[in-house]
């Protein structure tokens, strides 16, 4: 039998003590630092005095004869030391897959394989597969798959292994930007001329993602992504109606830190997410307690005290100077500061175990890219994979003992 859920606005869980004060103009929230191939625009907004530069192009996907660094064949299979139950925390990473339709069944598994191993290696005990799909204009009533995105069947095959290593599972659509022209236009500005059409497409894309997310297990589908002008519209039942015919996991929704901040997130699902990337007006030399503050701050805008009902579902920043300023900007590159970024990542861990949240989950990993290579100056200051100190931080809070919001107490 289907087990029954309750689904419930998120206004209701929280009280809300101020919203206002919320930037006009959302930062977006990085979700595509990875996603600089060509045609794949990543229109995010930089605040700060620099001029946004243009991101140099990412090498192309490599091809099926690419031999790519993987786990060596016969190698003793990974796995989590204390896979996740609930109650405990998410540690997790948002791996970005964009798809190369010629690059082999074998090589997916390799890679999966290998994104599996630095997973473990960090500490974590989760994963979410972040994917595109797409439309087209700001006022498109379709949404559908493209080039890039995996086929039910191929994400089946990443599932498998990572279900194998003992990682709870996230799918996670994303809608691609590239069509949507430049700034002011993002996912969450679109304005469907018909929306009965666009919700009626949108549920036909997603079906069979769905299926094989049933089929296989996975533990959370998130129906969409920093979707700002569409949450609250009744429609959304009819999608997650639909959904819970198909899949009995958990359904969530990631709201933008801005939407999130300044009042009701009214949709239908069981766990919200924060894309969050809060920025903080201070140094480089700023301590992990000025940062906490910083983030704080940002929160309490929403609700103060605990959050146990909450995951961070993004969060990141450059390892550059002047990140703090506007952590989701990825078009400025700026001298290289790894020390930026590791204490970020500390500050958000413990804001993370402060408030009794049910996690955090970094971005990003690219999924063709080898997380075990060092970055030199020239990659995407974006990376965390590669970067020492920032890779220290991580398993500093992945093996920090934090219990996990089971053991909250609601306010």
């Amino acid at each position: 039998m289907k087990r029954s859920r309750s689904r419930i606005p998120f206004l209701a869980v929280f009280p809300v003590t101020v919203v206002t004060g919320v930037i006009a103009v959302p930062l977006l929230l990085g979700n595509q630092p990875l996603r600089w191939t060509a045609g794949s625009a990543v229109p995010h907004l930089a605040i700060g005095d620099e001029k946004p530069a243009q991101p140099a192009a990412k090498a192309a996907s490599p091809s099926p004869a690419t031999p790519p660094a993987v786990v060596p064949a016969g190698a003793s299979p990974v796995h989590v030391a204390k896979p996740w139950k609930p109650g405990m925390p998410q540690w997790g990473v948002q791996i970005y897959w964009e798809d190369n339709p010629e690059q082999s069944g074998s090589y997916i598994t390799e890679k999966a394989k290998l994104q599996a191993k630095y997973l473990v290696g960090l500490g974590a005990n989760s994963v979410s597969v972040s994917f595109p799909f797409y439309t087209g204009t700001v006022t498109s009533t379709k949404t559908f798959a493209g080039p890039r995105t995996p086929s039910p069947a191929r994400l089946e095959t990443v599932v498998k292994v990572f279900h194998d290593a003992g990682l709870r599972t996230t799918l996670r659509p994303l809608m691609d930007e590239k069509s949507l022209g430049k700034m002011p236009n993002w996912r969450g500005s679109i304005k469907p001329s018909d929306r009965n059409a666009w919700f009626a497409s949108y549920k036909t894309f997603l079906a069979p993602f769905l299926d094989m997310a049933q089929k296989n297990k996975v533990t959370s589908f998130t129906l969409g992504s920093e979707l700002n002008s569409l949450e609250g519209d009744p429609r959304w039942k009819g999608v997650a109606d639909a959904a819970e015919k198909r899949y009995s996991g958990e359904i969530g929704y990631d709201a933008n830190y801005d939407n999130y901040t300044a009042g009701r997130i009214n949709m239908p699902v069981e766990q919200l997410g924060v894309d969050a990337y809060f920025p903080v007006k201070e140094p480089d030399t700023a301590s992990v307690n000025q940062l906490v503050n910083g983030w704080n701050t940002w929160l309490d805008k929403k609700s103060t005290g605990l959050l146990p009902k909450i995951v961070i579902s993004e969060a990141g920043i450059a390892a550059m100077t002047g990140a703090y300023h506007a952590p989701g900007d990825f078009y400025v590159k700026r001298a290289l500061n790894t020390e930026v970024q590791a204490n970020w990542y500390t500050a958000v861990c413990r804001v993370v175990q402060e408030r009794k949240m049910k996690g955090v989950y970094w971005w990003s990993l690219y999924f063709d890219d080898n997380p075990f290579a060092k970055r030199g100056d020239e990659a995407s200051r974006m990376h965390f994979a590669g970067r020492p100190k920032t890779e220290q931080a991580i398993k500093d809070c992945f093996g920090s003992g934090y219990a996990g919001p089971g053991n909250a107490v609601t306010p």
